[in-house]
């Protein structure tokens, strides 16, 4: 199904505007994917904040023109699926996690912060962990200190209970 002038505008104009505001491009072929699975990923992105869609790659070179992923056209080849997202890695996440038990899906590239990203650099920004995540183990690394103090300090305080009610016994 072949879309018309005004279509292809409103797809150009959609992407632009979801381009605008992400972070992170993660680019994968999908051939031989079943609709199944194709849906099982849409919901798992969804659910994640990305915004995964196919697209032909005229279309989306012409969405990412002048943006931060323009220097990841050369990897537009081939049927294509799309993830951009806000958080710098759940698009390559989403993708990189869907690839390891899908093997038909097959990671082709992406951009990040005006770089483009081989397979590799995907797999890499996928690994990271999330903000969530990092926000929890630098409030983990922040709290251990104040609780070795806090431990510290009832021991002394124990301490000195237990030393003062000994002699007056």
């Amino acid at each position: 199904m072949s879309l018309n002038r005004n279509e292809k505008a409103a797809v150009i104009e959609e992407v632009a505007a979801q381009v605008a505001k992400s972070q992170t491009l993660a680019v994968a072929e999908y051939r031989g994917l079943t609709v199944e699975a194709l849906n099982k990923l849409r919901v798992d992105a969804r659910a994640k904040g990305v915004y995964l869609h196919v697209l032909k790659n005229t279309l989306a070179r012409r969405a990412v023109a002048g943006s931060q992923f323009e220097v990841a056209s050369e990897s537009l080849v081939g049927p294509l699926i799309y993830g951009f997202s806000e958080d710098a890695v759940a698009a390559a996440k989403v993708i990189a996690d869907f690839a390891k038990t899908n093997d038909k899906l097959v990671i082709k590239g992406g951009a990040y912060a005006g770089k483009a990203l081989d397979v590799e650099g995907v797999k890499a920004l996928a690994s990271v962990p999330s903000k969530e995540v990092l926000l929890s183990q630098l409030a983990g690394l922040l709290k251990s200190p104040m609780q070795g103090m806090a431990a510290v300090l009832a021991a002394l305080s124990e301490k000195r209970a237990g030393g003062a009610e000994a002699p007056a016994a």
